[in-house]
C-alpha cells in the first residue's frame, strides 16, 4: 500500500518516490505520497511530478485497491523512475484551513445539540455540512456559527495520534457521523484540545489561529430531520 505521508506531516509540500506502478499511461501509483486523495468529503490535492527535468500536472488523486493512484496530464512515467512530488501548497493549505473549521462547527452542534452529520463537501470556497436536525432555526443555526468562532479565537492546538479499534468502539463520541466507519485495525484520531476528538484521516492545521473566521452562507431544509450549512472562511 502506498505509505501517506501527510498523515504525519499535512506541511509537508514537497516528497520524493518511486513509482511501482503506471495504469493507462496516466495512472500513476508511487511507494509514498503526500498527495491526499479525494475522501471523505474533502476534494484530492493538485500539484507536480517532476522526473527527469520533466512537469507531469498531476490533475486528480484517487484510492485505487489500497493505492493512491496519481492521474497526470500526459505520458512518459515509468515504473521505477525517481520523481519528485510538489503540492499545490495554496489549494491544499485552503483546504486545512477548511477542513478543520469542519471540525469545530461539528463540535458544537454535537456537544451542544446533540447533532451528527449526515454528509459533508468541502471546497476552496464554500463548503456544505448536512446535520440531523430536528428543527430548523436559522437563527440558531447562526449562533453554532459565532460559537465556533468563538473557539477559534482561544487558538486551541490540533493534533492527531492513533486508538486501536476497541478504543474506538467503546466511545461513540469518536465516530460523529450518520455512516458506519470504515472498519480497521487501528484509526487516527484528530484532537482539537479542549473542545473535539474525533476519527479523520484528512489534512489539518496545527492550531485554530489558522482557520480564520468561518462565515454564514446560508441554510436549507433539506427534509426530515436534515438540516444543510453552507460557510466559507475569512482570512
Amino acid at each position: 500500500m502506498t505509505e501517506l505521508l501527510y498523515l504525519e506531516d499535512s506541511y509537508l509540500r514537497e516528497f520524493e518516490a518511486i513509482i511501482i506502478e503506471v495504469n493507462n499511461d496516466k495512472y500513476v501509483v508511487l511507494d509514498k505520497t503526500a498527495f491526499y486523495f479525494h475522501s471523505g468529503g474533502q476534494p484530492n490535492d493538485t500539484g507536480k511530478i517532476i522526473c527527469n527535468n520533466v512537469e507531469y500536472n498531476v490533475v486528480y488523486v484517487a484510492k485505487v485497491n489500497g493505492n493512491v493512484s496519481h492521474e497526470v496530464d500526459k505520458e512518459g512515467l515509468k515504473v521505477g523512475d525517481k520523481i519528485k512530488g510538489v503540492i499545490n501548497w495554496e489549494r491544499r493549505y485552503k483546504l486545512m484551513r477548511m477542513h478543520t473549521a469542519a471540525h469545530v462547527l461539528n463540535a458544537i452542534f454535537f456537544n451542544e445539540l446533540g447533532a451528527i452529520i449526515t454528509g459533508n463537501q468541502k471546497d476552496l470556497e464554500k463548503s456544505r455540512m448536512d446535520f440531523n436536525l430536528e428543527n430548523y432555526n436559522i437563527d440558531e443555526i447562526k449562533k453554532k456559527i459565532e460559537k465556533a468562532n468563538e473557539e477559534i479565537k482561544k487558538d486551541l492546538k490540533v493534533k492527531s495520534y492513533y486508538l486501536s479499534k476497541d478504543e474506538v468502539m467503546k466511545n461513540p463520541s469518536l465516530h460523529k457521523l450518520a455512516k458506519n466507519i470504515e472498519d480497521r485495525d487501528v484509526y487516527r484520531i484528530l484532537e482539537i484540545e479542549g473542545l473535539d476528538t474525533q476519527c479523520d484521516g484528512g489534512t489539518h492545521v496545527k492550531s485554530l489561529k489558522e482557520v480564520g473566521e468561518i462565515i454564514f452562507i446560508k441554510a436549507e431544509n433539506k427534509g426530515k430531520n436534515n438540516r444543510r450549512v453552507y460557510f466559507g472562511l475569512r482570512d
